[in-house]
């Protein structure tokens, strides 16, 4: 069982997951391709058909308040638009249309948060919120309302103010820091009022902290589980040591995918779910 013993009610979709596959697959701002544009409810409902167990979804709030789902750096190759939507107001973005993926103007607007949480709570999918950090003071009982703590997940950079609000927030939702220095994970447990479920882990190379053997055996033994990103998202930033969705699809996936699985991983944040689903449907046969 991973998780704080005292919010077990809050991990209990989480851990029933970890317990039913060699590993689960995160699906990158859903699955977009052709007119299916990312950060939407079309693009989670392709990646829940593609084998997606946990949804990355990146949330914004605008200028007056409102939440919206968007990975702002993006504004002009998705919305035409050079402004940072985090300066928009809610009716300028609700007027914006979306462009698809090659670059033709669709019939889609940003997804508001309160669509994409009503849509799929009790769906079983659980979904981990990006870069929502900034706004926790604000978005934390935003979420409360929906009573969704089972299935969402918050992950930040260890910042010690995101660290104290989630500690004084009274709903724990399930948290999952992203690690990148060694003193980064002591900082995490000194907070014992935080709902601690797992570490996403950035190596930069073969020989960073986190690609070491004892170094993740560490963090498991502490019943925490162990994220890892196979996706590319361009190719000066490495995310864990070029294992990743394009040597996979490339080379084949013991190439990727397989070094990942080999060093423990229990989560893999990919942009490819269904090659990844058959590969995890190819290890489960030999497991039988």
């Amino acid at each position: 069982m991973i998780g704080n013993k005292n919010y077990n009610d809050t991990t209990k979709l989480l851990n029933k997951k970890l317990g039913s596959e060699p590993f689960l697959i995160a699906v990158h701002r859903g699955s977009s391709m052709g007119n299916i544009i990312e950060n939407t409810l079309p693009a989670f409902y392709a990646a829940m058909q593609s084998g997606a167990d946990i949804l990355e979804i990146d949330v914004v709030r605008s200028s007056d308040g409102k939440f919206y789902l968007f990975h702002d750096g993006n504004e002009r190759r998705l919305l035409g638009q050079d402004k940072n939507i985090r300066q928009m107001d809610s009716v300028f973005i609700e007027s914006l249309n979306y462009r698809n993926n090659i670059g033709q103007v669709v019939n889609y607007k940003v997804e508001k948060l309160e669509n994409v949480l009503t849509s799929l709570k009790g769906s079983g999918m659980l979904l981990n919120l990006d870069r929502s950090w900034d706004d926790w003071n604000t978005l934390l009982p935003f979420l409360d309302q929906f009573d969704m703590a089972d299935q969402i997940i918050l992950k930040s950079p260890v910042i010690q103010s995101c660290l104290s609000i989630l500690e004084q927030h009274p709903v724990k939702y399930p948290y999952m820091p992203i690690v990148k220095k060694l003193d980064e994970i002591d900082e995490v447990l000194s907070y014992e009022d935080i709902n601690l479920t797992g570490m996403e882990l950035i190596a930069e190379d073969r020989d960073s902290v986190f690609f070491q053997d004892d170094i993740i055996r560490g963090i498991k033994e502490r019943e925490l589980f162990i994220w890892l990103n196979a996706i590319v998202l361009n190719h000066k930033d490495v995310l864990y040591a070029k294992y990743d969705d394009d040597q996979s699809i490339i080379k084949g996936p013991a190439y990727g995918w397989g070094k990942l699985v080999e060093k423990g991983c229990d989560i893999i944040q990919t942009d490819w779910p269904s090659l990844l689903d058959n590969y995890r449907q190819e290890i489960s046969k030999k497991n039988d």
